[in-house]
């Protein structure tokens, strides 16, 4: 008894696993697992508050029906984006059929599809399967994705370069004999004698027949396995438009050679050498595409290979070797001279120098000792030590750095969203201009009209096929976004790449972004008689007994300078004045001038060095020695050493730059002179650094500048937020762009890139679009009349390929982008 394998199987219960937010207490656990439970098809739900994760069993089990009964109850549930790595995908117009696809499903809530990469990036409660199978009925093949650079991908992209290399090769051997004996009769009276006298003009026809069938069904055989069903389902794609041009071509030829009858009068000729070096070219432009992509992506893999795929790690006392994935969070792992830092740790023994420059950009190496962070990636110079892992896999700095690239290179521009809308309409379109060609040239042509309508037609088909159209955009962007990397620039949006072109004001938080955001001593003028050590040794003395910011400093100051503190008594804080104490054998006072006038001490003799500190935006303080004015100090944030630089470097680029600060005016005007910022808003407290940034984008686009958590909303409220990498975690989250330097001259990098990159997408959109308006016509025939000029297919498909390879050569310039070019 035969019987179907299938029917045989049983009937495995699928299982789904939701993320759920906002459960508190055993209660919020019996309520979604009541609500689960009542769908149909559920056999078991459970819950657990420890993970927040419910794990439900069944048939038949609908994810978005599951998602809604949890949300009906009150919570959410957690929706990871997913990446799709998708294959087929040939011109902008099959972009815009693939996001279509994705927005049908039910439960996504949006979904983005870049060429350049080959991905879909989805958002909602959509199923994954769900999302491959909708891909499939629009006519490609889709698969879960992982790393852009990975062996995996890598390969897969490699397989594709050689295949299309390999078809190339064969079109070309085969279609040259077509091309020479067709072309060279028509150009060349010797030609044609010679032919007519060997072989003969019918042999020809055969021997052509035989070479361009072997071309089609071969190397060309992707363009009609693709193109036929696409239109078939009404969604013609650029395979279309190549299968239905050289069919049209062949099958035109076929009838001359095998049945001329059939045609009018003067219209027997052949174009099997169109058919055959269209497929040639084009695969010549898909091959050199297939290249360029993989270029674009080069600064991802120079990233990948800075990760070490060993670690020397110290388990149960001895040294073993593992490969990196098996790190984990707590292993002691030894680092020896030359060797790069396998993952993210602090230093527990040793010290040694490293070289950061691919995280800071910063050339010079950097000390490290006991208690220092090393960042997985870098590279040490000469010493040895040992550090303890804190992040290991996907939570090192590099992992995430590749992760935000890889992020905003898969982004999508607003003015791709338009693009995109113009190339879903622009393939039927085509067609139907080519038909109205082949029409035209049909009834109002010039005998042999049907062979010119033919002609044409093709030309039109072959010559307006929008590859150039959907890489313009995103090939700029993985370009940009690479090389922006590599400037220690990070985009974690690729949406601000275009925001910030247009920017037009830059607002700066002040400390920590443009000041080092550590106070130190920057001034002690001594009078007459008193000697500096002793002085700042008594002063620092007294002030080691308090906990004040400028305190700290002056002590750093006198530890900096390997002065032995006398031991303090006495010490008392005279609220509003400042502090007393006696240190060793003096009698010490330090606060401001009210306080040395409260004492009875004319301060008149430091009076011009005060003014100089006011107009620096330093506040001085005196100290006094024994009942005797001693000298007057101040402390101030220092301003970095790149910050008037990165002005310069702003304004020349004709921005605004405005300072928010919770500095007093005075301060605050002071420093803004000095370091020639246009805007200043003082006095600010924490939570009103949004207002600040509301206030200032009247002035025009904004981006705002800063390192600290009280600068994540303002970050946020931005039109634009850069973090200072060195700052905290919550603002660089917050961020659109991070500067992974202290450096602020990155700054004035990330906006000339910006400009720079988008010069280049409206360059490749320009080409592309222009190309297309003007060529159009042109294989349609409308300068025959007037010139007697027509576009052969051939040259149509050769100027189609060279659309494609001018836009991705243009792009590619971006990876020599030097800021000092803009």
């Amino acid at each position: 008894m035969n019987s179907n394998p299938k029917t045989m199987q049983p009937d495995l219960p699928s299982r789904v696993v939701l993320d759920i937010e906002g459960m508190t207490c055993a209660s919020c656990v019996g309520r979604v697992e009541r609500a689960l439970n009542a769908l149909p098809g559920v056999d078991a739900a459970s819950v657990n508050l420890a993970t927040e994760r419910a794990e439900i069993l069944g048939h038949d089990l609908d994810r978005a029906a599951l998602v809604k009964a949890v949300e009906d109850v009150g919570y959410d549930v957690a929706s990871p984006p997913i990446d799709l790595e998708i294959e087929g995908m040939t011109c902008a117009s099959c972009v815009a059929r693939v996001e279509r696809a994705l927005k049908s499903v039910p439960g996504v809530t949006e979904a983005t599809v870049n060429l350049a990469t080959e991905r879909a990036h989805v958002t909602g409660q959509a199923d994954v399967a769900k999302l491959i199978r909708a891909i499939a009925d629009a006519g490609y093949d889709a698969h879960p994705a992982i790393s852009a650079v990975s062996d995996e991908t890598a390969s897969r992209k490699a397989v594709e370069e050689t295949s299309l290399k390999r078809d190339l090769s064969i079109a070309a051997v085969l279609s040259l004999p077509v091309f020479v004996l067709e072309m060279g009769s028509h150009l060349f009276m010797w030609m044609h004698m010679a032919v007519m006298n060997t072989i003969g003009m019918q042999n020809s026809w055969y021997l052509q027949f035989l070479l361009t069938t072997a071309v089609l069904i071969g190397p060309g055989r992707r363009f009609y396995a693709k193109g036929f069903p696409a239109l078939a389902r009404l969604a013609p794609d650029m395979n279309s438009l190549v299968a239905v041009g050289t069919s049209a071509a062949y099958g035109y030829s076929l009838v001359a050679t095998f049945a001329p009858g059939l045609l009018p009068a003067g219209t027997v000729n052949v174009y099997y050498e169109a058919a055959a070096v269209i497929v040639t070219l084009i695969l010549l432009g898909r091959y050199l595409e297939s290249r360029a992509k993989g270029r674009t992506s080069e600064a991802i893999k120079r990233l990948v290979g800075l990760q070490a795929k060993t670690a020397r790690v110290i388990r149960k006392g001895t040294v073993v070797d593992l490969p990196i994935a098996e790190v984990r969070p707590g292993d002691l792992v030894e680092v020896r001279p030359g060797e790069r830092v396998p993952v993210d740790g602090a230093v527990t023994q040793g010290t040694s120098w490293i070289d950061e420059s691919m995280i800071s950009g910063e050339p010079l190496p950097v000390e490290k000792t006991t208690g220092s962070a090393v960042t997985g990636g870098t590279v040490n110079q000469t010493g040895a030590f040992t550090f303890r892992a804190t992040a290991v896999g996907e939570a090192t700095m590099l992992a995430q750095i590749i992760r935000m690239v890889e992020a905003a290179q898969g982004g999508k521009l607003p003015i791709q969203t338009l693009v995109d809308q113009i190339t879903l309409w622009f393939v039927p379109a085509v067609m139907a201009l080519a038909a109205l060609t082949f029409a035209v040239w049909l009834i109002f042509g010039p005998d042999p009209a049907l062979t010119f309508g033919l002609v044409n037609a093709v030309a039109v088909l072959i010559i307006a096929c929008p590859c150039a159209m959907g890489l313009a955009t995103p090939t700029s962007i993985m370009v940009g976004t690479g090389r922006g990397a590599e400037l220690g620039v990070l985009f974690r949006k690729g949406e601000a790449l275009q925001a910030l072109q247009d920017v037009r004001v830059v607002a700066f938080d002040k400390t920590g972004t443009l000041t080092e955001g550590k106070p130190r001593l920057t001034d002690l003028h001594l009078a007459a008689g008193f000697d500096r050590a002793l002085v700042l040794a008594a002063v620092a003395a007294a002030e080691a007994k308090s906990e004040h910011p400028i305190a700290r400093a002056i002590v750093a100051a006198a530890v900096e300078e390997g002065l032995t503190l006398p031991e303090v008594t006495g010490f008392a804080s005279l609220t509003g004045y400042g502090v007393e104490a006696q240190a060793g054998e003096s009698r010490v006072e330090i606060g401001a001038d009210r306080y040395m006038t409260k004492l009875g001490l004319d301060v008149a003799p430091f009076a011009e060095v005060a003014a100089r500190l006011a107009d620096e935006g330093k506040s001085p303080l005196y100290a006094a020695m024994d009942g005797q004015l001693a000298a007057i100090l101040a402390v101030a944030d220092p301003i970095k050493e790149t910050t008037p630089q990165a002005i310069r470097a702003l304004h020349a680029l004709g921005l605004k730059v405005a300072m928010i600060t919770g500095d007093n005016a005075r301060t605050a005007q002071a420093i803004a002179r000095q370091l020639s910022i246009d805007e200043v808003v003082a006095e600010v407290l924490p939570d009103g650094k949004v207002l600040a940034v509301k206030r200032l984008k009247a002035l025009g686009p904004l981006a705002y500048v800063g390192d600290g958590i009280n600068d994540a909303p303002a970050l946020a409220e931005a039109d634009v937020g850069l973090a200072v990498g060195t700052g905290t975690d919550i603002a660089i989250e917050a961020a659109d762009v991070v500067l992974m330097t202290g450096r602020l001259t990155a700054v004035s990098d990330a906006i000339a890139l910006s400009k720079a990159t988008m010069r280049n997408i409206r360059q490749n959109l320009f080409w592309a679009f222009a190309y297309n308006a003007a060529l159009i016509p042109v294989a349609a025939g409308v300068l025959w009349p007037a010139f007697g000029i027509l576009l052969s297919p051939v040259f149509a498909a050769g100027a189609m390929a060279l659309s494609s390879v001018f836009v991705l050569g243009n792009a590619l310039r971006l990876r020599r982008y030097s800021p000092a070019q803009s």
